[in-house]
């Protein structure tokens, strides 16, 4: 018999954090988030806590843990796009319907109760979490900012009556077997025509220093009408900043000044962890840190973090500049390619972007919808 339990106390909660750990653990293509950060989701303090309103459940088979799934209720974002709205993430289990049904049942009797209408996911508690469910690419090694699952998830959501609402596509991205300069030549022309130049830092500290401001503004207007985002929040800036400090390198950022030296274009990369934190199960053991330091400090894959471009200068080709720079770190000997991460595929000016490479899109990812009132 399934039976489904919402989580409370401290052995729940781990049970909740290392389910898909075990059912994973042989499958070479999943990646783990970090260990701590799924256990901070627990805490009062937690970042989210002040804009979201969060539930988790697992599904038993007796006492066998066979499934988990979040809800959240983003106050933000439904104050945003006037929706009433519960979006699911984490959701993990065995190939079996029923426990399925159980776990999203569980989650929409949660949000009807607090008024919520629609169903939507996998979105996280902001675009900076791992969203979209795998449909294509499951024999792909995961990035570490997204989430790998088996083909057979999206058989069962389908199965509960969700439908597609979007669609992102992840690539590939290797130099263009020739460079004949175009690209450089088209940068510095744009960047000179529009009185622009690149931002300098000793460091990733003096970057944040200099440009964190603009850096958090620039997002916010540039993504603010794309799907699932929402307002940067004090406590989301300060675990961006502590994640920046970790991982990037400044030869990994490129930020674009106007004469007024206000940001226009900014691109950021990061070292692939993946295989790093894969054989711990995302606990930062001895030996874990001993491998990302050597994934951050020699990087042999580049994952592509964000490029956001300010509006008015969206038709400027000032995104040009931007390719110059993704196309020096490619060319590197060292860097094998780059993985794009999540792009919506009706996003034209992101699409556009890496037919400037050579690209082989690998996978898919979806946010299905279902209406719940």
């Amino acid at each position: 018999m399934i039976t489904v339990k919402e989580v409370k106390t401290k052995k729940e909660q781990k049970q909740f954090i290392d389910f898909p750990l075990d059912l994973y653990e042989d499958n070479p293509y999943f990646v783990p988030p970090l260990y701590g950060d799924e256990k901070a989701m627990f805490k009062k303090n937690f970042t989210y806590n002040e804009c979201c309103d969060i539930v988790n459940y697992l599904a038993f088979d007796g006492d066998k843990v066979v499934g988990r799934i979040q809800g959240i209720i983003q106050r933000a974002a439904n104050e945003k796009n006037n929706e009433n709205r519960v979006r699911f993430t984490r959701f993990d289990a065995v190939n079996n319907r029923e426990v399925a049904a159980k776990l999203f049942g569980a989650v929409e009797s949660w949000a009807k109760d607090k008024g919520m209408d629609t169903i939507v996911g996998p979105l996280g508690f902001s675009d900076l979490e791992r969203e979209g469910l795998l449909v294509e690419g499951f024999d792909q090694l995961s990035t570490f900012e997204e989430q790998y699952n088996a083909e057979y998830y999206m058989h069962l959501i389908e199965s509960l009556g969700f439908e597609k609402e979007v669609d992102w596509t992840e690539s590939k991205i290797y130099p263009p077997d020739e460079d004949d300069g175009t690209m450089r030549k088209m940068a510095d022309f744009v960047m000179k025509r529009y009185h622009l130049h690149f931002g300098e830092a000793k460091n990733i500290n003096d970057f944040i220093e200099k440009y964190g401001d603009d850096f958090f503004g620039l997002i916010d207007v540039g993504y603010e009408n794309l799907y699932g985002t929402v307002p940067f929040t004090e406590g989301m800036k300060k675990d961006i900043i502590k994640a920046f400090k970790l991982i990037v390198d400044t030869k990994h950022v490129a930020i674009i000044l106007d004469e007024n030296n206000k940001a226009v274009c900014i691109g950021i990369c990061f070292p692939s962890i993946a295989k790093a934190v894969q054989k711990s199960k995302g606990k930062l053991t001895p030996a874990a840190i001993v491998r990302l330091l050597k994934a951050i400090k020699h990087p042999r894959v580049i994952d592509f973090g964000l490029i956001a471009v300010d509006p008015s200068y969206l038709n400027r080709g000032v995104s040009t500049a931007i390719s110059a720079e993704i196309l020096k770190i490619l060319q590197d000997d060292s860097i094998e390619y780059a993985e794009t991460n999540l792009n919506l595929e009706d996003n034209a000016a992101i699409q556009n972007q890496w037919k400037r490479f050579k690209e082989v899109k690998h996978k898919r990812r979806r946010a299905y919808v279902k209406k719940i009132g």
